[in-house]
C-alpha cells in the first residue's frame, strides 16, 4: 500500500534515533511504497540519508523562509479568515474550548494558503484587541502580539502543504508533524496513525524554558501546542507510543486507551556484537546528538566525581552538533576547560559505526532531561555493555534490572552509579550479558516493523458488515 510518513526535524535530513527508526521502518517494509512529507526549516538542507527504491516521493514544507507567495484573498474571504483567526486565539487564551479548536482548525485547512493573509496588519490588531480584554500579570505589547502572529503562521503552514493521497498517514511525532496527516484525513479521510518517541509537548515545554519570547507569547504558542496534540489524539485511528510512558500524558491529553498500542523501538542485533573484551582505561562512554536535552553538562559535572575518585578516568563522547546547536557545545567545552578536565574529556564527533562508540566505553551513560525508547541504551545492551540512565521516559523500561537509573539533573547520584560499575568489573560482565539477553528478547527490529505492517492492515481493513435483520423479525 502507499504510506505518507510525516516527520519533522528528523528523516531523510538529520540524524538521531527518530531518523535511525524511520529509516528501519522503510527499509523494513520494502513491499509498500512512502511517501515521506519532512517539515524542515529552510527547505535547503542536505539529505542525511539515501532513500531506498521504495520511497515514491519526497515533499518539504518549510517551516521558516518567506513562504509560499499564495493567492490573492478577496475582501469577504479576510473578513471571514479574521473572524476564524479571532475564534482561534479565543479557544488558546480560554478553557474547555477543543472542540471548536478543532472545528477552526479544519475551516482554516479549507480556507487554504494562510501564508499571505496572517502576515496581514489586521491579524496583529485582532490579536492585541483579544490580549487587552483579558486580565495579565505580563500585559502584552505590540512586539509580543506581532512575534506570536509570527510563530503561528509558521506553525500553520503544513496545515496548507501538498498532501499526497495515500492509504494511510503516519506521523512519527505529535505537533507540527501531524498537521500534514489531520489535512488528508479531513480531505481524502486517510486514517491516522501516530507514534511518539518522546512527548512532543513536554519537550516544547522543557525547551521554551530558555526561549527568548516574553511570557505572554509563550503561553499563546504553548497553547496551541497542546490543543493541537489534543487534536492529534483524539483524530488518530490508532496512537503506537514507544514505551509505556508516553501513554499517561497521551491519556490525559484526551487519546482513547483502547487505541493506544505500544511498540519498543528495535535494533539488528547483526550490526551490535557482544563486546569481547574492554579498554585498558577505565572508560565512560557517551553517544547521542549534541543538544540541550541530552544534558552533557550534568554529564560533565558528574564526570568530574569521577575523576576525582578515579584518577585515571577518562570520559569520550560521541555524536554530531546538529545545524544551530555549536553555542551549546562551546558551552560544555567551556565547563570542561573551567573544572579542568581538558585532558581527559574527548570530544570525538561523529563515528561511522555507531557500536564503535559502546566499545569505546567500559560504562555507557544517557544523561537526557527527556528521552522517548532510547536507542542509545538499546544498542548499547545489545553490545552487552552495562548502562547508567537517567529515570526519564523509557528508559527504565528499556533498562529493567539490567542497568543502573539515576534522577536526571543529578551529577552526585550519576557519578556514585559510574564509580559503582568501573570499580567492579564482575557487576559490570554481568550487568552486560544479562543486559544483551533483555535486547534480543524484547527489542529486535523485526519484531517493530512486523507489528507496524500489522497496524498498517488493521487501520485501512474495512469495517466489519452489520447483520441484516429479516424484516419480519425486525417488526
Amino acid at each position: 500500500m502507499d504510506i505518507s510518513l510525516m516527520t519533522e526535524g528528523t528523516y531523510p535530513h538529520g540524524y538521531g534515533g527518530v531518523s535511525v527508526w524511520c529509516d528501519q521502518l522503510v527499509r523494513g517494509l520494502s513491499r509498500h511504497r512512502f511517501h515521506v512529507v519532512a517539515l524542515v526549516a529552510s527547505g535547503t538542507e542536505p539529505l542525511a540519508w539515501e532513500l531506498p527504491d521504495n520511497v515514491a516521493s519526497l515533499t518539504l514544507v518549510p517551516l521558516w523562509g518567506t513562504g509560499r507567495p499564495g493567492r490573492r484573498v478577496g475582501r469577504t474571504a479576510r473578513r471571514r479568515f479574521t473572524v476564524l483567526f479571532a475564534e482561534l486565539v479565543e479557544t488558546l487564551l480560554g478553557e474547555g474550548h477543543q472542540q471548536r479548536f478543532a472545528e477552526v482548525m479544519r475551516e482554516l485547512h479549507d480556507f487554504g494558503e494562510l501564508t499571505s493573509v496572517m502576515r496581514r496588519e489586521s491579524t496583529v490588531r485582532t490579536l492585541t484587541s483579544l490580549w487587552s480584554r483579558r486580565p495579565a500579570a505580563v500585559r502584552p505589547t505590540i512586539a509580543d502580539a506581532v512575534t506570536a502572529v509570527e510563530l503561528l503562521e509558521h506553525s500553520l503552514r503544513p496545515l496548507s502543504s501538498p498532501i499526497p493521497h495515500s492509504a494511510v498517514s503516519h506521523s512519527v511525532a505529535n505537533g507540527l508533524a501531524v498537521l500534514p496527516a489531520l489535512a488528508a484525513k479531513w480531505r481524502y479521510g486517510t486514517p491516522l496513525l501516530l507514534t511518539e518517541h518522546g512527548i512532543y509537548l513536554r519537550e516544547r515545554y522543557l525547551g521554551y524554558r530558555g526561549s527568548p519570547y516574553r511570557w505572554p507569547v509563550k503561553a499563546l504558542h504553548l497553547a496551541f501546542l497542546r490543543r493541537l496534540c489534543s487534536l492529534a489524539y483524539t483524530g488518530a485511528g490508532l496512537i503506537a507510543p514507544g514505551n509505556v510512558y508516553n501513554k499517561r500524558w497521551e491519556e490525559r491529553l484526551g487519546a482513547d486507551p483502547a487505541l493506544i498500542r505500544t511498540v519498543y523501538n528495535g535494533v539488528d542485533p547483526a550490526d551490535f556484537p557482544a563486546a569481547s573484551s574492554e579498554p585498558e582505561i577505565p572508560t565512560i562512554s557517551w553517544a547521542g546528538r549534541l543538544d540541550p536535552i541530552k544534558d552533557l553538562e550534568t554529564l560533565i559535572r558528574s564526570f568530574a566525581l569521577v575523576h576525582k575518585e578515579i584518577p585515571a578516568a577518562v570520559l569520550r563522547i560521541f555524536g554530531g552538533v546538529p545545524k544551530g546547536g555549536e553555542s551549546y557545545v562551546d558551552r560544555c567545552k567551556a565547563l570542561v576547560a573551567e573544572l579542568g578536565l581538558s585532558q581527559v574529556v574527548h570530544f570525538e564527533g561523529r563515528v561511522e559505526f555507531i557500536r564503535d562508540a559502546y566499545l569505546a566505553g567500559s560504562v555507557v551513560v544517557l544523561s537526557s532531561i527527556s528521552e522517548g525508547f532510547p536507542y542509545t541504551l538499546i544498542e548499547a545492551m545489545t553490545c552487552a555493555r552495562p548502562c547508567v540512565g537517567t529515570d526519564v521516559g523509557g528508559v527504565p523500561e528499556a533498562l529493567g534490572d539490567t542497568g543502573l537509573v539515576v534522577p536526571p539533573r543529578d551529577p552526585s547520584a550519576m557519578a556514585a552509579a559510574c564509580v559503582e560499575l568501573l570499580r567492579s568489573p564482575s557487576r559490570r560482565a554481568l550487568l552486560g550479558t544479562t543486559a544483551r539477553q533483555r535486547a534480543l528478547e524484547l527489542f529486535t527490529v523485526d519484531q517493530a516493523i512486523g507489528t507496524f505492517d500489522t497496524l498498517y492492515s488493521e487501520l485501512t481493513a474495512p469495517a466489519p458488515a452489520r447483520p441484516r435483520v429479516p424484516r419480519l423479525a425486525a417488526r
